[in-house]
């Protein structure tokens, strides 16, 4: 298993601190676009989770708030450590991970209670 400073290391607590902070103030999946029902719980595909922006693997901050966000689980498991750069003449920018394509339609599965 591999190491996660977000859910062993320092940074556990400071991470819980902006989770509680991002499900009290977001409501859209921050790689789709599309509402999040906190209604739903894991492992439900809609159910929320918090997404890395910049993938820990990639470098990106375990706990740092700019590097968090609000995303559906199966959102935030289709994008894994992927980024989305746009192409420039003088540098490679990452711009956003919203725009990833999507296999399923999971917002047609049925809620079971």
């Amino acid at each position: 298993m591999v190491y996660r400073p977000d859910r062993d290391g320092s940074h556990r607590g400071a991470f819980e601190r902006n989770k509680k902070k991002i499900y009290a103030t977001q409501t859209v999946c921050g790689i789709c676009g599309k509402p999040v029902d906190f209604g739903l719980k894991y492992p439900h595909p809609l159910s929320p989770c918090i997404d890395h922006i910049i993938p820990i693997a990639k470098g990106g901050h375990p706990s740092d708030i700019n590097n968090l966000q609000l995303a559906h689980w199966t959102c935030n498991r289709q994008k894994s450590d992927k980024l989305i750069k746009r192409r420039d003449k003088e540098k490679d920018e990452v711009i956003s991970n919203r725009v990833l394509p999507h296999t399923f339609d999971w917002k047609n599965i049925r809620r079971s209670k």
